[in-house]
């Protein structure tokens, strides 16, 4: 029960003093903890002061003379200014919570907790984020950060011909994103190389999921004997290095002596294939390498679902007059679909971005008139060339922000229309 003193009890205030980190906290009469957040308060402004103070000057100026400042090494003394403030302010709301919560507590009535009572209740509340703590505060410097510095990036004027610490870095607001809708080799090289990837993506990743699908139910048909040979085989070309597949593909479809013109389509047709020198077979031959890199991943996922679908679905469906088509339809397809949904959606985005094929094969090639981009170059193999052969690296993190959003848009709409997404917890 409430008494009257404590009912006088001021949230409002206790958020108030708490403006400065502690004094809420002492007004609750929590003494021990408010002196330990005004301690936290006091040695974080004592320690991380002159980085903060840097950090936002470099921010905002990049450097004021040049070859003294380094425009780089400020943006990502930047960058840790706001990742400290960040912390900072998380911080100071949960002290600003922790006061308000406290002070309403005692309105209600709540004895007050002795200090080993106090520290016992935050370690049960907190021992999830001690353990995990250390993962996210690696994760935040180790992909936080460099995410961080390529978005800053791309709002700069960073070339070859401007590169620190010989010159200053400006910030150039959207000129990039501008540059490549505006400029016509830029536009046309830009939506030459994401239509492209757009369709590099889907045919290539549709490919490999619909052939290990036959596959995986054709193999597991009753009728098929030894089913552990064929899994098996079929596999194989998972266990081989990706990189070794690629390299041998590409001396298969090399025009002077692969053995696919050589062996093949020579004594057959008489004719050769521009694989490599020509756009369009050059990418009829990169969606055939990835379909057969790809399926066996996709095979062995569906192997495994289709065998714990239970065999009483199938003799109901029989009993019920279905056919073979429609037992796949109402049982297969969905019990497949609902379990490796969201892997399939990992497969799309991860040809979205598969640097490994399109550069082993032939490097992006072969060259197209009017752009600066390969003619089976993707968003990030292009992104590659700008930053490692033309050093755009401004216009290379432009683009890769561009590539970022569209696969997290992607990959997060589509997670949240899987079966497996929206009935998490619910089995």
């Amino acid at each position: 029960m409430a008494t009257g003193e404590a009912r006088k009890h001021n949230a409002k205030l206790a958020v108030f003093l708490s403006i400065v980190p502690g004094l809420g906290q002492m007004y609750n009469r929590r003494y021990i903890k408010g002196s330990i957040f005004l301690v936290l308060t006091a040695a974080f402004l004592i320690v991380f002061y002159d980085i903060l103070n840097i950090g936002y000057w470099g921010l905002f100026t990049l450097g004021e003379i040049p070859a003294i400042d380094d425009s780089r090494v400020l943006l990502a003394q930047g960058i840790i200014a706001l990742i400290l403030s960040a912390f900072a302010l998380t911080f100071y709301i949960a002290n600003l919570i922790d006061a308000r919560n406290d002070a309403k507590k005692i309105q209600e009535g709540f004895a007050l907790t002795n200090f080993k009572d106090a520290v016992r209740h935050a370690w049960d509340y907190a021992f999830p984020y001690v353990l995990t703590g250390p993962g996210l505060t690696l994760l935040v410097f180790v992909v936080i950060f460099p995410l961080l510095f390529m978005a800053f990036l791309a709002f700069t004027n960073y070339t070859l011909m401007n590169s620190p610490p010989k010159n200053l870095l400006d910030w150039v607001g959207f000129d990039n994103f501008k540059a490549l809708l505006t400029i016509p080799i830029w536009r046309n090289t830009f939506f030459s190389v994401l239509s492209w990837t757009l369709i590099w993506t889907f045919v290539a990743t549709t490919l490999q999921i619909a052939l290990a699908l036959y596959l995986a139910v054709v193999v597991n048909d009753p009728r098929v004997k030894m089913k552990k040979l064929i899994r098996t085989v079929l596999i194989l070309p998972w266990a081989v290095p990706s990189f070794v597949t690629i390299l041998i593909f590409a001396a298969l479809f090399n025009d002077n002596f692969g053995a696919i013109n050589r062996d093949i389509l020579m004594p057959l047709i008489d004719t050769k294939i521009p694989w490599l020198s020509d756009p369009f077979w050059a990418r009829i031959a990169l969606i055939s390498i990835q379909t057969w890199l790809g399926f066996p991943f996709v095979f062995a996922l569906f192997t495994g679902v289709l065998q714990s679908i239970s065999s009483a679905w199938y003799e109901a469906a029989d009993m019920d007059g279905a056919n073979r088509l429609q037992k796949f339809k109402n049982i297969t397809f969905p019990h497949v679909m609902f379990a490796t949904a969201p892997l399939l959606i990992m497969q799309y985005a991860g040809n979205f971005n598969n640097f490994n094929i399109i550069y082993l094969f032939n490097e992006g090639g072969p060259a197209v008139k009017g752009q600066n981009a390969g003619g089976t170059d993707i968003l990030i193999s292009w992104v590659y060339d700008l930053t490692f052969e033309s050093s755009q690296f401004s216009i290379a993190a432009a683009i890769s922000l561009i590539l970022g959003l569209i696969v997290a848009v992607f990959a997060f709409f589509q997670f949240r229309k899987t079966s497996s997404f929206k009935e998490e917890g619910k089995m």
